[in-house]
């Protein structure tokens, strides 16, 4: 079997959420503790850190990596999901894994479905998800990780990386998404995240409020999770970064720049105070690790700067809480010009985030575009719904092209964004996009 023809495998014989949507999403750990057991419980193997969330987890996830792996630790980082290449996923000190190592997974599975002896009768039938963090957790055992740092698909009670017994659980802030799938309140969602605490395991969370709150509290008295809530952290919002002056680990430069970051950065330096009976971490690691996370472990599509002359900035925000910060970051920014290119999934709903579009100010243009993904909303379709919402823009399916076209009418001192659905953002190709 060759990779590619692994990846097919993957991507043809099981249900994937980002794909097909809900239709793929498998709720429940029976399948996963099968899987686990099948492939000999490799997450016992090493400690794991537990990272849910309904914004930042990704990118609380990778700076707390990149700290451990500048401290001196072999560390494992499973995230979810990938902008271009399926190996992003799975990392081990910023690495991807090895192709031959996912062929070689992927083998054994199509062995273990064919014996009768090891289903005993009872054929599987995983999701790419499911299947793919057994692939993550067997792969961090066989490289012999230090520690592990993973991050849950969706939700979390029923995720199917809560298998694990973590060191650390970790829930960054929760708002409304995948309404469906977990609950039509925050109250909801805040229950299905908190189901990643474990009894006796410190339990971090990011951000609450008056109805979030109790259900943590709630929650982690029931589980017996000793319960930390991070303190807000000082910060100075610089051009391409942010500056932490105060922390416990002395002044801090953050690489990952705007006010969603400096939630994230007082949810990381939380989770580090918890961390610190465990490992020996410096404040050079720590500095470190804030200042190079994307270099340490891969990091795009944070407010990640693809382009300057204008300013480009590429973010994968694709719900109502990642756009709050988005905008709140373009309203920081001083452009005469600024363009937003955006496209979505069809199922998202996109009236919250039209909403939050009213409170930008200046010279704003919009460029709808579509992701090619199966679930990418057309184009003509997101403009009928911003019109709807009393917003008028420029229709271009081609996200390289919407960028091209809304660099030239930025101008030099403008500034463009290209935002919304991974997918819209795996489509991206900056060479493509900066050169025309």
């Amino acid at each position: 079997m060759t990779y590619s023809s692994a990846i097919d495998f993957l991507y043809s014989s099981l249900p994937v959420y980002q794909k097909i949507g809900p239709g793929a999403y498998k709720p429940g750990l029976g399948n996963s503790e099968a899987l686990d057991a099948m492939f000999g419980h490799p997450h016992r193997a090493y400690p794991c850190i537990h990272i849910a969330g309904t914004n930042g987890k990704g990118s609380t996830a990778h700076t707390l990596a990149a700290i451990l792996t500048a401290a001196g630790y072999r560390t494992g980082l499973y995230t979810s999901p990938h902008i271009y290449d399926f190996r992003e996923r799975i990392r081990v000190d910023g690495t991807k894994i090895r192709p031959e190592a996912v062929t070689e997974f992927v083998e054994r599975w199509i062995e273990i479905q064919n014996s009768k002896s090891e289903i005993q009768n009872s054929p599987l039938a995983p999701s790419f998800f499911e299947l793919t963090s057994t692939m993550a957790f067997k792969y961090f055992e066989s490289e012999g990780v230090d520690v592990a740092v993973i991050e849950t698909g969706l939700g979390g009670r029923l995720d199917s990386t809560n298998i694990i017994t973590p060191i650390l659980s970790v829930v960054t802030n929760i708002s409304l998404d995948h309404t469906a799938l977990l609950g039509d309140t925050r109250a909801a969602i805040a229950a299905e995240k908190a189901g990643i605490f474990k009894p006796g395991v410190p339990a971090v969370v990011g951000e609450w409020d008056a109805e979030t709150r109790p259900v943590f509290e709630r929650i982690a008295a029931a589980t017996g999770a000793p319960l930390y809530k991070a303190d807000p952290v000082e910060v100075i919002y610089e051009a391409d970064a942010n500056f932490y002056p105060s922390t416990p680990w002395g002044p801090l430069r953050g690489e990952l720049a705007g006010t969603h970051q400096a939630l994230n950065a007082a949810t990381i330096l939380c989770a580090l105070g918890r961390l610190t009976d465990r490992f020996d971490i410096t404040p050079e690691a720590v500095a470190e690790g804030f200042a190079r996370v994307t270099e340490l472990t891969g990091l795009f599509g944070r407010w990640s700067k693809i382009g300057e002359a204008p300013l480009t900035i590429a973010d994968t925000g694709h719900n109502c809480g990642g756009w709050e910060h988005i905008v709140t970051n373009l309203n920081r920014l001083d452009h005469p010009r600024k363009g937003i290119v955006m496209g979505f999934v069809a199922d998202k709903d996109l009236a919250p985030v039209f909403g939050l579009l009213r409170g930008l100010a200046g010279d704003v243009r919009l460029y709808f575009a579509a992701p090619t993904a199966p679930r990418g909303l057309a184009a003509e379709e997101l403009a009928e719904r911003a019109r709807a919402e009393g917003f008028d823009g420029r229709v271009i399916p081609d996200v390289n092209m919407a960028v091209a076209e809304a660099r030239k009418d930025a101008g030099p001192e403008g500034m463009v964004l290209v935002a919304g659905s991974n997918f819209l953002i795996s489509d991206l190709d900056p060479a493509q996009s900066l050169a025309r």
